[in-house]
């Protein structure tokens, strides 16, 4: 009634196989996606842990060099590199605290 063949053709056998592949292949992208996302969370989550701890220390050294500060510097010395670099980082702390997006409520951490 339906076919007179039962057997499948090659073309047919072949858009089957073809299917099943793909279906295989979705299956192991979508795996791949659950856990790049994964890893992506960790990386953030371990960027934003040392952001914290940059600024912590950034704001304790440039307190300490702020204190440290009892002999004026002779007018035609050059700051030392260390001091521009944690200029440069305080104020890259202090412009990241004003400028960063919100934190999202996460209620199951």
């Amino acid at each position: 009634m339906f076919a007179k063949n039962p057997r499948l053709s090659p073309l047919e056998s072949r858009k089957q196989l073809l299917l099943a592949e793909s279906e295989l292949n979705r299956a192991q992208l979508i795996g791949d996606m659950t856990t790049l996302a994964t890893g992506v969370r960790a990386l953030t989550h371990r960027a934003k842990a040392l952001g914290f701890v940059a600024s912590i220390v950034a704001a304790l050294l440039a307190g300490r060099a702020a204190f440290q500060r009892d002999k004026p510097a002779p007018t035609d010395a050059k700051p030392s590199r260390l001091q521009s670099i944690l200029k440069g980082v305080g104020l890259i702390s202090t412009l990241w605290r004003a400028f960063r997006p919100p934190l999202p409520n996460r209620e199951g951490e």
